[in-house]
């Protein structure tokens, strides 16, 4: 049974990673990083299941998914 795809926030995202929230964005902009999905008008989060594959291997990333 696979694990459910949750939505996690910025501050659960800075938690597990170790980055800052500066380095995050400028990661998503070079296309390293999982981007954000919109999930109200002034909400957003990311796909726990990207970060957690990131986490694993963040240098393969962009090569795996971009």
């Amino acid at each position: 049974m696979s694990e459910p795809n949750r939505i996690i926030r910025l501050r659960t995202v800075l938690a597990r990673t170790g980055l800052s929230r500066s380095t995050i964005y400028r990661k998503i902009t070079e296309g390293t990083f999982p981007a954000q999905i919109k999930i109200s008008i002034n909400g957003a989060g990311w796909r726990e299941s990207e970060v957690n594959q990131w986490i694993e291997n963040p240098v393969a990333w962009r090569t795996e998914h971009h």
